[in-house]
């Protein structure tokens, strides 16, 4: 008689196998790929239906502080003409972190603590060198690519800038490392221990990365995508999330940054489309970066599967 699969872990959490890659660390003997599949069932319902029920309260907590008419403010705020636009959806789209965390230790019984690496935990000097080497790469090719079709029409920032970079800079971050935890963290590992293959965890979390963004252009979608496969490349390479948080936080800021001094904040928000020509700068740009960090790792000793 068959044991019946089981999708909760109640017991004491376990460590992965010594010597596998980060997408199997959920792999261990008696795991079942139905808690993949559970697993994924309940992370995206916390991203369909928690993660917009907190954006909305974060709105109206921090309507009571400004006033006035709540369906004015609403509007304004979801088209990212306020600061507590891009708040509310960044600090609700952190919540990821935490629901990764608890699907990782009740459902599959593993330590959340191998969703940061195969150390296991976050290599704090490898993220800060890798945030170092984003800034320097991601904006150095973005000038380049300024260089070969034109500068943009910079002016002297949109109206309340400064509001907007103290929110952005405090959140943004929040909302990149949740992503990544999630795309090339959680759902990474459920997909390629579920499969057994850790490039079909690769590509399967990249593309749902890419298809959860809603509305987009072949091109943009071409962008997204490459993103995802370049950062689940990375987890495979180094071993953990920290050069994927790293290129996701200063591509997020940047993205924020150029818009404030050339267009807005409220238009960014609206690109559903992007030139081929653009998409392939910022891919060049995305794997630019994975060189460098792939180098510095290897040049760290960086481990790559479980002790």
């Amino acid at each position: 008689m068959s044991e019946t699969p089981r999708l909760v872990a109640f017991g004491d959490p376990v460590d992965p196998p010594s010597g596998v890659s980060y997408p199997l660390a959920l792999r261990h003997p008696g795991a079942s790929p139905f808690q993949a599949v559970f697993g994924i069932l309940v992370g995206f319902s916390a991203f369909a239906l928690l993660v917009p029920l907190f954006a909305r309260l974060v709105l109206i907590v921090s309507h009571l502080f400004r006033g006035g008419d709540w369906a004015q403010y609403q509007q304004a705020a979801s088209a990212y003409e306020l600061p507590e636009g891009p708040a509310s959806g960044q600090l609700a789209l952190a919540l990821l972190i935490p629901v990764s965390i608890l699907i990782v230790r009740f459902v599959h019984g593993v330590r959340p603590r191998w969703l940061a690496s195969v150390q296991p935990g976050v290599r704090w000097r490898y993220l800060l060198i890798a945030l170092v080497v984003a800034l320097v790469v991601l904006n150095g090719v973005l000038w380049l690519s300024f260089a070969a079709k034109g500068v943009p029409q910079f002016h002297s920032g949109q109206d309340g800038w400064v509001s907007f970079a103290l929110v952005l800079l405090l959140t943004s971050p929040l909302q990149a490392a949740a992503e990544e935890v999630f795309f090339r963290g959680y759902l990474l590992q459920a997909i390629g221990s579920a499969t057994g293959n850790r490039w079909v965890g690769v590509v399967g979390s990249a593309v749902i990365f890419a298809l959860l963004h809603g509305v987009q252009n072949p091109a943009l979608f071409s962008h997204r995508l490459a993103f995802g496969l370049v950062a689940g490349a990375l987890v495979v390479v180094t071993g953990g999330l920290e050069a994927g948080i790293a290129a996701h936080i200063v591509n997020n800021l940047a993205a924020y940054g150029y818009a404030m001094f050339s267009s807005s904040i409220a238009e960014l928000k609206t690109v559903t489309a992007i030139t081929w020509g653009d998409a392939a700068w910022d891919i060049a740009g995305f794997a630019a970066f994975a060189a460098v960090a792939w180098w510095v790792g290897k040049r760290m000793g960086l481990a790559t599967r479980s002790p």
